[in-house]
Order: structure tokens, then C-alpha cells, then sequence
């Protein structure tokens, strides 16, 4: 596939701009020549807004990198319009890039009278898009709401790389530790690809949203060092939890690993109580973090997958 038929597209007026920005700049290491093209969008006055694309993008396969910090409401919005008009400019592939995908934590009708709202995002998604390109489904079950092919990338080879290069003592006596059942499996396939067969996990109960009941730890975690992940952070109420009570339970450090870092109450909240904490850049923090607060890019890794899926190659090969 000649690569002048690629075209990375973004928003120039938000993160999802930086971020595509990272990619292409990855991406001409490699003399891969994906060009970063504008996006405007136009916003009137009563709230409407109209996207303009400024490239031809007739025949042209479309990355369009969409951005994780709009609000939720505008980021739907944004996404059905734009789709619609590299659709309408008859661009040959649509391939949505999501950084961070919102609406994903509502994969189910877990009370009477709500939608599905991860169900409704994939119904819009498919009805325009060819493909979707993301990393760390909140469910992995989410994929089966589309229609088109969904390429959900795995953090972990990343982190786990970045561990093994600057932090290898961390991972000396160390237990991968879930904050509930839903993510054993995440803390599970976490463990298998450092070679550890130690799982702790967290067992929570709620009365409502972002508030956490009481907490529990299934696992031996005593003077071992604790490793947390998460796929993502709201308000941390759990991953602070979860970090105390493993401190209680006799962990002698205790660090934390978080794909998307929304942190609605503040990043310094969640992170003060670990030793170490690691959160991905899918989202740009809503505050400086402090120093035991790593930073870790999953840009090269977005670069890689748009190059090979550009080409036709395998992009499981990218976490054997």
C-alpha cells in the first residue's frame, strides 16, 4: 500500500493534537511519511459546531486520532460528524484511533432503564468507520459491539519494558495485585508476561459510584512489594483503597500502574499514598504530577500499529 495514500488527521485544538503530533514524528523515523493534517472546527454561537477537513482525502485510508481530553459529550459529538465527513469526502478506509475510548466503562445494563452506552458509541462507530484502532479495552468484551475489525492494543509489553530498563528492583519479591475481580484477569496476563505467578485480589463493594464501601485482599501480599494495576483512574477512591490496604496487610512498597489517568479529584490524591506510580499518556493529567509519578508514551506504539496496519502486517506480533 504506497504510504502517500495514508493520512493522519486531528483536531489542532486539543490533546488529541499533541498526541497525533508524537505519532507522526514517530513515524518519519522510519521514513514513513504519514503526513498530520487539520481538522477545523468551526463553533457557532448557540453550540454547534462544523468540522471542515483541509485534505483531499479522496481514496485516501484515514487515521483519524481523535481527542481523549474533550468532554464527553462533544467527543461523541465530534466523532459522528467528522466520520460522517471523511465518509461523505469518499476517503477509501476510515480508521478511528482512540487513545482513550470514552463511554467504555457503560458495557453493560447494570440497573433498569439505562442504555448501553458502549453498545450505542460502536452502533455510530460502524455505521461510518472501517476500523478501530485503541489500547486497553475497560472490557475486553467490548469489541463485540462492533461490526468493523477493533485492534485493542496491550500496555503491558510497554510497561513492562519500561520496568525491566529503569526500575528493575521493583520487580524483585514482587505481586501483581488487581483492585477487584473484574480485573483479575488484566492483573493475571500482567503477571504471566513478567513471569510471576503471584496474584493478589480486591474485593470492593459500593453504595454508589466512585464511593467504596469496604475493601478485602484475596492473596498473601505480607512483606512482599505490591504491584496495582488498573486500566484506568477516575477519582482513585478504589486504587487508594486498595493501596492502604495493602500497606495494613504488611506490603513492604506498594506501586500502581494505570493506563488512562483521568484523576477527576486530582492526581496527587491517588498517587501520594504509593511509593511509585505509573500512568500511561493516553490522556494529559489535569495537573502536574509529583515526583514519584512516571510518565509512560504509548505514542510508538500507536506509530507502530498505523504503520502496520498501513501495510498489511500482524499486529500481535507486537506482544509475543
Amino acid at each position: 500500500m504506497p504510504v502517500h495514500k495514508c493520512a493522519l488527521l486531528a483536531d489542532p485544538q486539543g490533546y488529541g493534537w499533541e498526541f497525533a503530533k508524537g505519532i507522526s514524528q514517530e513515524l518519519k523515523k522510519g521514513n514513513n511519511g504519514f503526513e498530520l493534517n487539520k481538522i477545523d472546527i468551526k463553533r457557532f454561537k448557540d453550540g454547534e459546531i462544523k468540522p471542515k477537513i483541509e485534505l483531499n482525502v479522496r481514496k485516501r485510508n484515514c487515521y483519524f486520532i481523535h481527542n481523549p481530553n474533550s468532554r464527553p459529550a462533544d467527543w461523541f459529538l465530534e466523532l459522528c460528524l467528522i466520520n460522517q465527513g471523511l465518509k461523505k469526502s469518499s476517503a477509501q478506509e476510515i480508521i478511528n484511533v482512540f487513545p482513550y475510548l470514552k463511554f467504555s466503562r457503560q458495557d453493560r445494563k447494570d440497573e433498569s432503564r439505562v442504555p448501553i452506552s458502549a453498545s450505542v458509541v460502536a452502533d455510530v462507530i460502524s455505521l461510518y468507520a472501517d476500523r478501530v484502532l485503541t489500547i486497553d479495552f475497560h472490557n475486553s468484551s467490548i469489541d463485540g459491539f462492533y461490526t468493523v475489525p477493533v485492534d485493542n492494543l496491550s500496555s503491558y509489553p510497554v510497561v513492562i519494558k519500561h520496568l525491566k530498563e529503569n526500575h528493575p528492583k521493583i520487580l524483585e519479591n514482587l505481586v501483581i495485585m488487581s483492585t477487584d475481580a473484574g480485573g483479575a484477569p488484566r492483573a493475571k496476563a500482567f503477571a504471566k508476561k513478567l513471569g510471576i505467578t503471584e496474584v493478589a485480589v480486591g474485593y470492593k463493594s459500593r453504595e454508589r459510584a466512585n464511593e467504596v464501601e469496604s475493601f478485602k485482599i484475596l492473596g498473601d501480599i505480607k512483606d512482599k512489594n505490591v504491584f496495582i494495576v488498573d486500566d484506568m483512574v477516575d477519582t482513585g477512591g478504589t486504587l487508594i483503597k486498595a493501596c492502604e490496604y495493602a500497606k495494613n496487610a504488611g506490603a513492604l512498597k506498594t506501586y500502581g500502574y494505570c493506563t488512562h489517568g483521568l484523576f477527576t479529584e486530582g492526581v496527587k490524591k491517588v498517587t501520594d499514598c504509593f511509593d511509585l506510580f505509573f500512568v500511561g499518556d493516553t490522556l494529559k493529567l489535569p495537573e502536574t504530577p509529583g515526583k514519584n509519578v512516571e510518565i509512560i508514551s504509548f505514542i510508538p506504539l500507536f506509530a507502530e500499529a498505523i504503520y502496520r496496519t498501513s501495510e498489511g502486517e500482524s499486529l500481535s506480533e507486537l506482544f509475543n
